[in-house]
């Protein structure tokens, strides 16, 4: 059996490559960073090597780098650690969007459970963009930081965030972005950007799970999230994930070399999913921004159907995707990232998310073409909603 999958969002397997940099770092080459001798001395410098070609990927200072255990660990270290260093002197006041990652959202609030926090969680427009005149409105003099992801993982749209940015600037607040879904995808430099914070994920660039990073810019305070002893300069405590930032620094060089070609053809793959999705199922929504997307990512919805039973019956014939984010896929409730966007409730349950990587081929996109729209009216025949609809419109 054929099998395409098209999950990469979720999770995607770790770069041979980068599997053979990191072999050495689970045995021969165990010692810890912090110890004065050479072994520790030596892997210490391997680990300052690979902070730089992070820093690299991204523009950034080899300094401005801390290694965390995922994207999820940036992201929190990102929002509690800088709103519980600031909000003596500025105030109790955050700003994310409202289609944020649980990681940001759970963050901020948490901030408002048991900091007395107030957060504003900004609304964004049918295609899930924030507007810069909004964000302005939202500041306030207390306002300790604000939170607004580079691209969405569930609807593939990028953010103006040179523009969200400026706003933030001219009125001397930080700005985070959650770039997870874009580092190693598109282009991204923090000073081209101006954020103060930014996450990244080693899985989304084919690293292992377990290992994250967040640039941060100098000079910022932040209150660790992880206790413990002098890593990270302080700033998050516990022995380094030494394999895993290994594995990581190698996955992030290779990225850099390969980021324009590998844009170019995920966008070619993904136009020819989405026109062959429009042209052979009728009902159905694109979900997103149509031309500021990530390269790789194709989400609509689908009228008349669940999500979940579409994934399961394309799951036989070899065919893997999801319906919208990896972490609440389970929760078996409408989207708060479609409903942002205004998809209707009964429409948003028909979700279903499509992201590809530079190891999917044309056969595998087609192999979905051929599938799916099958798969689509199969599961509408079982609908008496959907085909009261129908025979309405008939009559109609």
């Amino acid at each position: 059996m054929k099998r395409a999958y098209m999950d990469h969002a979720a999770a995607t397997p770790v770069r041979p490559e980068v599997l053979e940099a990191m072999l050495p770092f689970f045995a021969e080459r165990f010692g810890n960073p912090s110890a004065v001798y050479d072994l520790g001395s030596e892997i210490k410098a391997v680990m300052e090597e690979q902070r730089g070609k992070v820093a690299r990927l991204i523009g950034a200072r080899d300094n401005e780098i801390i290694f965390t255990s995922s994207g999820a660990e940036a992201n929190n270290l990102a929002i509690k650690g800088m709103a519980l260093a600031t909000f003596l002197k500025r105030g109790k006041h955050l700003i994310v969007s409202g289609i944020e990652h649980h990681s940001v959202l759970n963050s901020a609030r948490f901030l408002e459970k048991f900091f007395d926090f107030e957060v504003t969680f900004l609304p964004v427009d049918r295609y899930g963009r924030v507007d810069p005149e909004r964000l302005q409105k939202a500041l306030t003099p207390a306002t300790v930081m604000v939170s607004i992801g580079h691209g969405s993982n569930e609807i593939g749209t990028l953010q103006d965030i040179p523009a969200l940015v400026a706003v933030c600037q001219a009125a001397g607040v930080p700005f985070h972005t959650d770039a997870v879904a874009t580092v190693g995808q598109v282009p991204v430099e923090v000073t081209e950007l101006g954020v103060d914070l930014l996450t990244i994920s080693g899985p989304a660039l084919g690293a292992p799970k377990g290992i994250g990073a967040l640039y941060f810019r100098n000079k910022l305070r932040l209150v660790p999230q992880l206790n413990g002893g002098i890593q990270e300069n302080g700033r998050r405590g516990g022995t380094e994930n030494i394999p895993g930032i290994v594995g990581l620094g190698t996955a992030a060089e290779l990225a850099g070399r390969e980021l324009s070609e590998k844009a170019v053809y995920l966008a070619k793959l993904r136009d020819r999913l989405v026109a062959g999705v429009q042209e052979h199922i009728p009902h159905v929504f694109y979900t997103g921004h149509p031309e500021k997307r990530l390269p790789g990512h194709a989400s609509f919805c689908f009228e008349g159907i669940e999500g979940e039973a579409l994934i399961f019956l394309l799951s036989s014939q070899g065919i893997y995707a999801n319906t919208g984010s990896a972490c609440a896929s389970k929760a078996l409730k409408t989207s708060p990232v479609l409903g942002a966007i205004g998809i209707k409730p009964d429409v948003a349950q028909g979700s279903m998310v499509f992201t590809l990587s530079r190891d999917t081929r044309e056969e595998e996109v087609d192999h979905v073409l051929a599938h799916l729209p099958p798969a689509v009216e199969r599961l509408r025949s079982f609908s008496p909603v959907w085909r009261k609809k129908m025979a309405e419109a008939g009559g109609a």
